[in-house]
Order: C-alpha cells, then structure tokens, then sequence
C-alpha cells in the first residue's frame, strides 16, 4: 500500500477541559456529518487511515498540533459522537489501555445490538487482533502499543485501524494505520496504509513485514514445525551466545557460513543478545508445533507467542539459514499538518488560543450544508458547486 506520514508524535499528558471538549465533539459530528452526507460512510473511514488527513482533522477541532493526545482524544471524541448517531453509518470500538482490550467484547455487544451483523463483527475481531499481533510481534521498532481503535463504515463493511504505540526511551508516540475490506483475506505483507513517524536511521527494528523478509517469513515458519522445540531452543542459546563472544566461538556450528566481525556487530545491535534467553521460549515453541500453523497469520495469532519467539526465529533464520530479515525502519517522511490548526486555534495556544467563534462559525456552516444537501438534488448539487469553488480557492491561498 501507499504510505504517508506525519511529523513524530511527542508522548504529551496534557488535558481537555470540559468546555472545550463539547466544541471538539459539535465540531467533529458536523464534519463527520458533512463527509457522509456528501461522500457516504466508507470515506470517513478512508480519510482516518490517512495519518495526515487524520492530523487535519485532530487540528480543525482544536486539539494539539504535534502530541500523542492527538490521536487518543481525537478518537475519543469520535467515538462517543458517531456511536449516538445510527444515522451516520458508522462504529467505533476500542481506545486506550483497558479499552484497547475490550475491543473484541464491544464488537460482540454492536453486534448484538444490531448495529453490526454477526459475520463483521467476528471479521472485524479478526482483523483488530491481527493488527495487534502484527505491530508488537512481526514490526518491532522499540514502540509498545497502548491504543487501538477500530472504525467501521457500516453499509460497506470498510474497516480502519490505527493504533499508537510509545518509547519511553525518547518519550515519543507513533501512530500505526490500516485499511481494509471486511470481506478480504487479512494479509501482514506490508499491511499498513501508513505509519505516522519520522523515519529513524538510528533505529535498528526487525521487521518481518517487510516484502524485504519474504524468505525470513518462510523460516519463522517452518523451523519450529520441523525442528524439536528442545534442539530449537538449543540453537537459539548458542546463536546468543556467538553474537555476545563477537564470533570468536562455535564457528564450526555455523558450518558453510562465514561470519566476519561487522556482521556480528550489526548481528548484536538487532537481536540484543541475552546470555539466558526467556525460559518462556520453549513453552511457545511447543505451542507452535502442537498448533502447526499453516501461514505466519496463524503462528502469531496463537495466544501466547510473543515478540520473543518470533525474534528468536528470525535470528536463527538470518545467522544460520543466510536469509534477509529487514531492519529498516518502515515510518515515513514527515509531512507538516501544522497549516490545519489555523482553523480554530488550539488547546495549548498554538498557533494561538482555541476561538470559540470560529468554532461555531464553522459548525454552523458544516450543519447548513448537511440540512442543505438533505432538501433536493437539486440543493445537494448546489452545496457540492460551493464546496468546489471553495476548495478551489484554498488551493490558490
């Protein structure tokens, strides 16, 4: 897929007053209402899996430019909004720390209540724990996910993710999004519509997304069904070890292979040996061999296989097997969503304090418009010529 990103995301524990919160929520409905009325359901969720399009909107209603909190209070809001309105066609589950956990029970519950049918709740459970799984087990780039949230477009059964994980090392976020059909078969071959971040050189990631890995993907794979969890687990000591020494010992295990001083070196920044790897290891090898997973969906979406295992599977992969595991990190160049917060101002002052003004102003515009194009076809013509002409103009500014 096409990627896109945004400027990376400062960790930022900063608060949303009440007054301003029901701003943000009036704003949000009237171009959410917007949005659907002209262009249906399924491109709110479209637009929301773009990370910079996303941004322009945490900006309009008047949350932080650059924080964390974009992405947690934006989605939010979103949330409590489009879960009051049926009429709007969508559904939102998940958020932060707990929430993010209760996914799956609040699809259950739409379900349930005929919001959703049965079958996308289930697929849309799939895909969130896929997601999931993915950007913690197969994308380890040092940031720990602390927020999921699943958007829906209900007539087309379009799903969004985005998901925000932190390093409390550089006290950064990054914000992971996808998209997808409900009714295709989940992939994790570079599956993100985007990942909203700086691309950083000094990282050192392992990711198993990557086409790049294709052959490493294969060897994670088939090594734990057709090598003994025990022999396995023996390697993959003695792997830590050789990268610790810097290859001084155990050549001869290596067989054909050689391994100069600066493979080992860059060996040793990507896999971080330990002397004693997890003891956890091999209870999830066995789980993998009792599972034999038949695709690298399956192996990661069995509980209890972790990033451990799947990193020790790569590095026995690359040091033994020869095969390319990619370490490049897979965020994007940044492109400066700062101009949307020119709208109505933001929380924190920036570019200047939020305008309650303004902000009604622009609802007032957004609710008119909607009411508008609900007339005729002939009125909903006429608002999308303005809409046009407006767009136009704001190009040429």
């Amino acid at each position: 897929m096409p990627l896109e990103g945004i400027a990376e995301l400062p960790l930022h524990d900063g608060h949303v007053p009440a007054w301003l919160a029901r701003y943000m929520k009036r704003l949000a409905r009237a171009i959410v209402a917007a949005i659907v009325e002209l262009s249906g359901p399924e491109k709110v969720v479209e637009m929301l899996s773009d990370p910079v399009w996303f941004q322009a909107l945490n900006n309009a209603i008047g949350m932080d430019w650059d924080s964390s909190g974009s992405t947690t209070v934006t989605l939010g809001i979103l949330k409590e909004v489009v879960n009051k309105d049926s009429s709007l066609g969508l559904y939102i589950a998940g958020g932060k720390g707990n929430r993010a956990r209760k996914t799956p029970d609040e699809l259950r519950e739409a379900a349930q209540k005929g919001l959703i049918d049965e079958n996308t709740a289930e697929k849309a459970t799939l895909y969130s724990r896929l997601a999931a799984k993915t950007d913690t087990v197969l994308l380890q780039d040092g940031y720990t996910l602390y927020h999921h949230t699943v958007i829906l477009s209900i007539p087309s059964n379009r799903i969004a993710i985005v998901q925000q994980g932190m390093n409390t090392e550089n006290r950064l976020a990054r914000r992971y999004h996808w998209l997808e059909d409900i009714a295709s078969k989940p992939t994790t071959i570079e599956p993100h519509k985007a990942i909203a971040a700086l691309k950083r050189e000094s990282s050192i990631p392992l990711d198993l997304t990557s086409r790049k890995s294709i052959e490493a993907r294969k060897m994670v794979l088939d090594l734990p069904q057709s090598t003994s969890p025990r022999l396995l687990l023996r390697d993959i000591v003695r792997a830590h070890k050789l990268l610790i020494t810097g290859g001084s010992t155990l050549d001869a295990w290596l067989g054909p292979h050689s391994l100069n001083q600066e493979r080992v070196k860059l060996l040793s920044k990507y896999y971080k040996p330990q002397p004693f790897p997890p003891r956890h290891l091999e209870k999830e090898l066995i789980l993998i061999r009792e599972y034999s997973p038949r695709t690298l969906e399956e192996l990661i979406m069995i509980r209890g296989v972790g990033p451990a295992v799947i990193r020790s599977l790569a590095l026995i992969s690359e040091l033994i097997y020869n095969v390319v595991v990619s370490h490049t990190d897979p965020a994007t160049d940044h492109i400066d969503p700062f101009k949307y917060a020119y709208i109505v101002g933001g929380k924190d002052g920036v570019p200047y304090p939020f305008r309650s003004d303004y902000a009604s102003k622009v609802i007032e515009f957004l609710e008119n418009i909607v009411h508008e194009a609900r007339l005729d076809e002939k009125s909903r013509q006429r608002v999308l010529d303005r809409l046009k002409r407006l767009s136009m103009l704001a190009k040429r500014s």
